[in-house]
């Protein structure tokens, strides 16, 4: 996608096969019009207008209010209210959530011009998602990072196949653990190396430390178009 929001056409989120009954799962676009840049803005609050302000270049603050906003049109949506009156918060390790007393969880992935965003309305209370997205192209030392984040069993299924298999196998990899480890808010402090996910007739946790603990999750390929790959974590609670 061009990254110049000046010249991009106009396209909203495209909602992608629920991966669970209870949960929605959008594909959105975030290089737009610098007009629809601006319009999307004004649903933001006061403090997301300062997160967006600290961004380094206008394509990245562009980038970030149209994300940002259009989690809140879908969620104004999910909700029945304006999406300018959304209350969000930051949580565990700074992952974004509702205010308290809500049943609605969701999760928000990004990778260059898009965004994944799951959102569950009929989840039981204590449970929640974690979405990640990432390019199949994307550049990555995969046997590198495979020897900091992956299990020695995950590691030797990688050792037979070539380079590009090895980086794609590595991502997959890669998604289940993050979108897992942004459901319980972890984020990056989650034990990758200990949590061992097999690939095999779809993804599946295999065992890992509390709360990564084979019977309380549920993994499942998102349907994304070519050239992306991406995971969505159902996680029982702790």
């Amino acid at each position: 996608m061009n990254s110049d929001t000046s010249e991009t056409t106009s396209t909203g989120p495209v909602a992608l096969a629920a991966p669970d009954p209870a949960i929605a799962l959008w594909l959105c676009p975030l290089a737009r019009s610098v007009a629809e840049s601006h319009a999307l803005a004004r649903l933001l609050s006061p403090l997301e207008i300062e997160r967006a302000n600290r961004f380094g270049t206008p394509a990245l603050r562009a980038r970030w209010i149209v994300g940002r906003a259009t989690l809140r049109v879908l969620l104004g949506a999910a909700l029945g209210i304006d999406p300018a009156a959304v209350t969000l918060r930051r949580g565990k390790r700074g992952r974004p959530e509702l205010a308290a007393g809500s049943a609605l969880d969701f999760n928000v992935s990004h990778t260059d011009d898009v965004a994944l965003i799951g959102i569950a309305t009929g989840l039981p209370s204590a449970a929640r998602i974690g979405v990640d997205i990432e390019r199949d192209d994307r550049a990555v030392n995969a046997d590198g990072l495979a020897r900091k984040f992956m299990t020695e069993r995950e590691r030797a299924g990688m050792a037979p196949l070539d380079e590009a298999a090895r980086r794609r196998r590595f991502l997959q990899l890669w998604t289940c653990k993050e979108a897992m480890s942004k459901a319980t808010g972890d984020a990056l402090s989650a034990p990758f190396r200990d949590i061992d996910v097999a690939l095999d007739e779809g993804p599946h946790l295999l065992d890992g430390p509390p709360p990564y603990v084979a019977d309380h999750w549920r993994l499942v390929s998102a349907e994304v178009p070519a050239g992306l790959i991406a995971t969505v974590a159902i996680w029982r609670g702790a």
